[in-house]
């Protein structure tokens, strides 16, 4: 008797913490605060839409029921905009303790169950965890820039390298930084890449170029020499390109920023199927650490210290770009890549932006892009900015997150691990091209995970399967290649939604935002 009494208080129990369990439901995850906390602190919640890793430096981590980016990524400096961002991402900010096991930054717990101890503090009861390394390590790269069914299409790569010595100063963690920067650079398997933190001079891109060629004996990869020292400390910017595929044409132009060093370049590549030629420039701008003077000093408006030296550096790859398209039968297409120590929305970036180049991250990811994290805010401080002429020919860009997202404690001084998660603190960018010197040809019927995307006839697009619901706001934006709207943000009403397109000629991207993702698909009309 004492047993089923026992059982049956037990029964009790169990359901009154079940029905103590409230339902937080989030309208809007881009908005929702953590004020709406307050009436449940002390009780049992379970969120009804996944909750986003933002910080794993340490124990506890922080969480948002949305990605919490770097106001200069998402705003301009100096406007009521970014005081907005930054004012929303303290509001939506949350601690929570007791996880199970360890998460990268991004990765979603999906049915939260928590204790809310205070209006910004959880502790977790359950729910189920994403695994986004795993992901990682099987993904079709190809895939990710659309061009994984087209063997003529070129993936670029350019990636910081975090320093990469031949020689540590301990004289330790050179093997596992090369093993990790291998392990990498063999999954991404592009056929042009650009390096920056690039130390020890033409020895060390030499080594890279070799364990290449030893590890995917598909390649025949080389580098492009330029000039300086073939050893020492210089930070340089690099280039290796498979010759099977790619050749040089042309000297190497490099923008000196002083003795023996080549931070910022450009190369002309020549695909040897078709002879199609564009224009590679790999750079690697000024720091924002240190306390500049003068105009470079912190203008505490979010940019940091040597801003001005950065906008200086954005004109000179500017000035020599233009030097060199008559020298190119004005052909204009240039891929403008690197770590450039700049947000988006920064003053150098909106240098190449106002000379009428198309920053690719946000062409092709709306404001959800990132390379980097710092402090728990995500952001892209490496670029891929290329001409009009050369957009025409891009098929995807992306960072490929495979660094930022991961506790620093993987990273090869502090680990031996040897796998590519955490070989650099940057996330390598990824672009897909199409070099076919005509306006673009792109398949017209992606596939975009549940939802397609069709050219319905002359005048019109087709979304389908990507309708609003009680839960989610689905809606559709249209932008020229500028970045200005066209057609503002409307929501999807139907699973077959008509799309009108734009009267004017011209280059377009259709932006779908559906379970909160953001589905890019360029367009042309011609």
């Amino acid at each position: 008797m004492k047993t089923r009494f026992s059982l049956f208080a037990l029964l009790v129990l169990t359901c009154q913490v079940l029905l103590a369990q409230t339902h937080i439901k989030v309208k809007d995850p881009n908005t929702w605060t953590t004020d709406e906390l307050a009436p449940y602190v002390g009780q049992m919640v379970i969120f009804d839409v996944p909750i986003i890793v933002s910080s794993n430096a340490s124990s506890p981590y922080t969480v948002s029921t949305r990605r919490l980016f770097t106001p200069t990524n998402q705003a301009f400096p100096n406007t009521t905009a970014i005081k907005t961002v930054t004012s929303m991402n303290g509001k939506g900010a949350m601690q929570i303790s007791g996880l199970p096991k360890e998460l990268r930054c991004g990765d979603k717990i999906y049915n939260l169950k928590a204790r809310v101890t205070s209006t910004n503090r959880l502790e977790y009861l359950g729910g189920a965890c994403e695994n986004s390394r795993a992901y990682y390590d099987t993904v079709n790269v190809r895939r990710l820039v659309n061009i994984a069914d087209c063997d003529t299409c070129l993936l670029v790569c350019t990636s910081n390298l975090e320093n990469y010595f031949l020689v540590n100063p301990q004289n330790s963690y050179h093997s596992r930084q090369r093993a990790k920067v291998i392990d990498a650079l063999k999954h991404i398997d592009a056929d042009l890449l650009g390096f920056v933190e690039l130390e020890c001079g033409d020895a060390a891109i030499k080594e890279i170029v070799s364990y290449l060629n030893s590890n995917l004996p598909h390649r025949n990869y080389g580098y492009v020499a330029d000039g300086t020292s073939a050893s020492g400390t210089d930070t340089k910017a690099a280039f290796v390109y498979d010759k099977k595929v790619l050749k040089t044409y042309g000297e190497l132009q490099i923008i000196g920023t002083g003795a023996g060093k080549a931070r910022k370049a450009m190369q002309v590549f020549e695909q040897r199927s078709n002879g199609e030629r564009f224009i590679y420039s790999v750079n690697h701008f000024k720091a924002k650490s240190g306390a500049g003077t003068g105009a470079d000093a912190d203008q505490h408006d979010g940019q940091g210290s040597y801003n001005a030296t950065r906008c200086q550096e954005a004109q000179a790859v500017i000035d020599l770009y233009k030097r060199l398209v008559p020298q190119l039968n004005q052909d204009k297409d240039i891929l403008i890549m690197g770590d450039l120590n700049a947000y988006a929305k920064e003053d150098p970036i909106r240098k190449f932006l106002d000379y009428g180049l198309i920053d690719l991250h946000r062409a092709y990811h709306a404001d959800t892009s990132y390379s980097y994290q710092y402090g728990g805010l995500a952001g892209y401080l490496d670029h891929a900015i290329c001409s009009p002429s050369m957009y025409r020919q891009v098929c995807g860009a992306i960072g490929f997150h495979v660094n930022s997202d991961e506790n620093d404690r993987y990273t090869y001084d502090k680990s031996s691990d040897q796998t590519m998660f955490r070989y650099s603190d940057h996330d390598p960018v990824l672009v897909g091209l199409r070099l076919d010197g005509s306006a673009a040809t792109y398949d017209p019927k992606p596939e975009i995970n549940n939802l397609e995307i069709l050219r319905g006839n002359a005048t019109h697009l087709v979304i389908r399967d990507a309708e609003s619901t009680d839960e989610q706001l689905s809606y559709y934006a249209i932008y020229d290649i500028s970045g200005r709207p066209v057609v503002s943000a409307k929501k999807i009403e139907s699973s077959i939604e008509s799309v009108a397109l734009p009267d004017a000629s011209g280059v377009y991207i259709l932006y779908v935002y559906h379970k909160a993702k953001v589905y890019p698909y360029k367009f042309i009309v011609p």
